[in-house]
């Protein structure tokens, strides 16, 4: 078995564009690639454990840019899709020793030396994953702003159908006021 496993189920959501009609779509992701896959692989559905976290993202794409947040128009900014995952069994990319078992620092999503563990990095460790086969990688946000607490989880393409869309929410609705959610976790 490659790694160690932690149990995830649950309420996640998913940051997606206004204009997206399938936003539980991984065509993009399997394209371009993201932190768990190579450009071409397979697909991601990549989503956030809590209302929080979302926001977190979006700060995170917005921080290099000369506007904040309230300069935008709200009807062009991120819906957020909320999901339901069915309980599974996810490579643990939790805890220290889930990260050391893959070969990752337990200082992940920084290395030794304090700088972001490239995605080079990280493609070896989603493709052993993939090739178990795994369905999912729950792991530590590695986006600016968020704690070690904070976790994503990253559902492969073709385990996609643990994933069922509950709601669907324009940006000022969630952004703003939203209630903060937790997913539900098992050991």
């Amino acid at each position: 078995m490659y790694g160690q496993t932690v149990r995830r189920g649950g309420a996640f959501n998913r940051l997606v564009e206004p204009h997206w009609a399938d936003p539980l779509d991984t065509s993009f992701s399997r394209q371009h690639g993201g932190r768990w896959n190579a450009p071409g692989s397979y697909g991601v559905l990549y989503l956030n454990a809590s209302d929080r976290m979302a926001r977190i993202q979006v700060e995170h794409k917005l921080a290099r840019h000369p506007y904040e947040i309230e300069d935008l128009d709200p009807a062009a900014q991120h819906d957020l899709v909320d999901v339901d995952v069915q309980d599974t069994d996810a490579l643990d990319l939790i805890s220290d020793d889930g990260l050391r078992a893959v070969g990752l620092p337990g200082s992940y999503p920084l290395d030794a030396g304090g700088h972001p563990v490239a995605h080079e990095h990280c493609h070896p460790v989603g493709q052993a994953a993939y090739d178990q086969p795994l369905p999912a990688i729950a792991c530590r946000s590695a986006v600016t702003g968020a704690r070690r607490t904070d976790e994503e989880l990253a559902v492969f393409d073709r385990d996609a159908g643990i994933v069922t869309q509950t709601g669907r929410r324009a940006f000022a609705d969630w952004y703003f006021s939203a209630p903060r959610r937790r997913p539900a976790s098992r050991p």
